[in-house]
């Protein structure tokens, strides 16, 4: 399995930035959820945000709740994040994660996710 992420970046407070994720490399069942969580220096990986690509709900981190969006792509299982109004709390590199055995309590839990992608550098400066 893979995960291709894209975008990221080095913008100024308040800019936007859209980051994508695609996963191949096997069939997903309908319970493929695809999720993004990002880890600043010294800090823990934390849950951005995740759809359940089938029914496309979303999930969110408290902290991004109004600012970020995540969707489901045109793509067969493509998720991507719009990141808007940000912040410089907002710097961190961002991963793209996926399973298909994600719980709905567990959304947020990145040890639910089986599969990883390489992270992308998202940097916010003031």
């Amino acid at each position: 399995v893979q995960l291709q992420a894209s975008g990221g970046g080095s913008v100024q407070a308040g800019a936007s930035l859209r980051l994508s994720c695609a996963a191949s490399g096997r069939t997903f069942s309908s319970r493929l959820t695809m999720g993004w969580f990002r880890q600043a220096p010294g800090k823990e990986r934390e849950f951005v945000a995740a759809i359940r690509i089938s029914s496309r709900s979303t999930y969110y981190a408290d902290s991004v709740k109004g600012r970020f969006t995540i969707s489901r792509e045109n793509a067969k299982n493509t998720a991507a994040l719009q990141m808007s109004m940000l912040k410089p709390e907002d710097t961190a590199v961002y991963y793209c994660a996926a399973s298909d055995t994600v719980i709905l309590s567990a959304t947020n839990d990145p040890e639910a996710y089986y599969h990883w992608g390489q992270g992308t550098q998202v940097t916010v400066s003031s």
